[in-house]
């Protein structure tokens, strides 16, 4: 329980970001039958459980292979390693991203060449082209928020240049987009099974699939210390496995995955719709275009005073969360590349902006009101008028002088290997 003040003090319940207990009660005994089965069967480490489980996430996916791996880094590392990607290439990826897509770009001993988003806030389709130079191997588009990627225009660019394309679909598990599933498109796609997510396992898991018999291969080698078989090793690999534990309680939980997605989406629409024409008080809600079916992993806003909105939600008892408070090329983990504050202004500006409302389908009808009620209270009592016309001019000259700000943050001598691409990147 928490408190508010509301003309006088008031008991309110707490409405959390995700409840993964409630998410599942409904077959929670399913999920401990199968869970039992393996403890009983003695078979935890690639087994039948793992095998089922791969052959019906290709099926649900619409692809050829699936290969479980340990978490979804693994499933991007490992699948770069399987699509040749090493070191001193360059990868494309978003600058707008969780870090593991950047992660695995470098654990592969690649460089990730970051390109700025569009209005859905996923990378910006229309910079690739230009970001391309003769070291690039490879584009991770990410289906973030769980909306897929503009992907025709992404496989585009890649066949024009000859790159491979791992989606990062790590949030995405049953999206869909011009009727294609997420996962569909690339060479390649990573899952995670991160417990948070639409579809998540008990604890860290992970998948790759493709519709390329060598690439699904070579993931399996990699990830089981490259041997193909006991006490051989053709390459040097990882110990990255899906566990029978794991396997067992995702093939429970994907039977509900779609009516688990269709509630999001039901909570989704009644966001859209009860916080409509707030955007001149300074709330801008979540893009969805005409061809996209999103999945909703989660319903991002977005508010010129983004912590003061979240403090007023947290007093009203709503749980909220960012994703992500700071990007990847901000972080000290990548200091060495030399992306200073103001090189990304976009991703930058949405750092300090977005804001991720309570999603799941854990959500009743009355919390969904209730999340309404104190979003559409904060905003008012926040006031903040921003023209939409002041706004899209602002937004447009903050993408106009990237190029600038970013070859100014660029060291000197590491100016030379990236200035084609950034006089477009944005």
């Amino acid at each position: 329980m928490t408190w508010r003040r509301s003309g006088r003090w008031e008991d309110v319940a707490k409405i959390p970001f995700l409840d993964l207990t409630a998410a599942t009660a409904a077959y929670q005994s399913e999920i401990d039958e199968a869970v039992l089965r393996v403890v009983r069967s003695g078979r935890f480490v690639l087994g039948p459980e793992v095998e089922a489980f791969e052959t019906e996430w290709a099926q649900a996916v619409g692809v050829a292979h699936a290969v479980g791996v340990g978490n979804g880094l693994d499933a991007l590392t490992l699948a770069l390693r399987a699509l040749g990607v090493g070191s001193g290439d360059e990868v494309l990826v978003p600058a707008n991203t969780y870090i593991a897509t950047w992660l695995a770009v470098t654990q592969c001993g690649a460089v990730p060449v970051p390109v700025e988003p569009d209005s859905t806030h996923q990378m910006d389709p229309a910079a690739l082209h230009a970001a391309v130079t003769p070291r690039t191997r490879a584009v991770i588009p990410v289906h973030l928020y769980g909306l897929p990627v503009e992907m025709e225009r992404i496989l585009a660019v890649a066949r024009r240049h000859g790159l491979a394309v791992l989606e990062d679909a790590a949030q995405a598990h049953g999206a869909r987009r011009d009727g294609v599933r997420a996962g569909g498109w690339g060479d390649a796609a990573a899952w995670s099974f991160y417990p948070g997510k639409n579809l998540g396992a008990l604890g860290d898991g992970g998948a790759v699939t493709t519709n390329d018999p060598a690439v699904a291969e070579r993931v399996r080698l990699l990830r089981s210390y490259g041997s193909p078989r006991r006490y051989v090793h053709d390459v040097k690999g990882a110990n990255s496995r899906l566990d029978e534990v794991q396997a067992a309680a995702l093939r429970v939980k994907l039977r509900y995955l779609e009516e688990a997605n269709e509630r999001r989406r039901s909570v989704a629409g009644r966001y859209l719709s009860g916080l409509a024409n707030l955007e001149d008080l300074g709330l801008s809600l979540p893009p969805v275009p005409e061809d996209a079916e999103p999945v909703w992993h989660l319903f991002v806003v977005r508010h010129p005073r983004r912590d003061a909105l979240q403090e007023r939600l947290t007093a009203a008892g709503v749980e909220t969360l960012v994703h992500y408070p700071c990007p990847p090329h901000l972080q000290a983990a990548y200091a060495d590349l030399g992306w200073d504050r103001g090189s990304l202004p976009y991703s930058e500006q949405l750092a300090e902006e977005i804001l991720s409302l309570p999603m799941g389908p854990h959500l009743s009808d009355e919390q969904v009101e209730q999340v309404i009620a104190a979003v559409r209270e904060a905003v008012l009592t926040l006031a903040v008028a921003v023209p939409q016309q002041a706004r899209g001019a602002v937004a447009q000259q903050a993408r106009g002088a990237v190029a600038q700000q970013a070859r100014a943050a660029v060291p000197q001598e590491a100016r030379g290997a990236v200035a084609p691409r950034l006089s477009v990147v944005r």
